[in-house]
């Protein structure tokens, strides 16, 4: 259910994310269609083979793709991947935690999107990365504002009178980021900002 709901945002649906607390706030999947302010910084920092987490319809994987960048994209939704491979990009219908073509060789890694979030335990997820970029290779992440609450929450989607099953996610401060990537055997951090988006490069 939680893929057929994220689908129905990705064509259009108005979904929401509804946390166990009580807040709602909107998916907005669409957003993801198309580029948004800030990717340059990303895309500019990829200079080799990139793997992109949590890749959705593939905006990012496409870009990179066009710029004669070896991408791929992993998304466990087959809308999502469809989207990609129509666009140009290649992907792959597989969760992070599964067996990853490349594994060890990847020169990137993105987690853009709040893809931190991914599973409800980023410490899981960056060792998870950890060992899927080469040696020196980097992870760029995506991070809350600093001031912003570190959290893991049980939130379900929902459309239309319909609700996923609850899941964990998570979401990562820029203020935590620098102990959780040590925790992870990543002891170099840059964090910057652009276009209201906090990032990091996790090496």
């Amino acid at each position: 259910m939680i893929g057929a709901l994220y689908e129905q945002g990705l064509r259009g649906g108005y979904v929401e994310v509804e946390y166990a607390d009580g807040r709602v706030t909107p998916l907005a999947a669409q957003r993801w269609l198309r580029p948004i302010e800030g990717d340059e910084c990303i895309l500019a920092r990829c200079g080799g083979p990139t793997l992109d987490v949590g890749s959705g319809p593939g905006r990012l994987t496409v870009a990179l793709t066009r710029r004669g960048i070896f991408a791929l994209g992993i998304d466990v939704t087959p809308l999502a991947v469809e989207l990609t491979l129509r666009a140009g990009g290649l992907a792959l219908q597989r969760c992070v935690f599964d067996p990853i073509p490349g594994a060890g060789r990847w020169a990137e890694a993105l987690l853009t999107d709040g893809n931190i979030g991914i599973g409800g335990d980023p410490v899981a997820l960056l060792r998870r990365l950890r060992q899927l970029v080469k040696p020196g290779g980097t992870v760029l992440t995506e991070l809350c504002p600093p001031g912003t609450k570190s959290s893991i929450d049980r939130v379900r989607l929902r459309h239309d009178g319909r609700t996923g099953e609850w899941f964990s996610w998570a979401t990562v401060s820029a203020d935590d980021i620098e102990s959780l990537a040590t925790r992870c055997g990543f002891p170099h951090v840059e964090q910057w900002s652009v276009a209201r988006r906090w990032f990091a490069a996790l090496s």
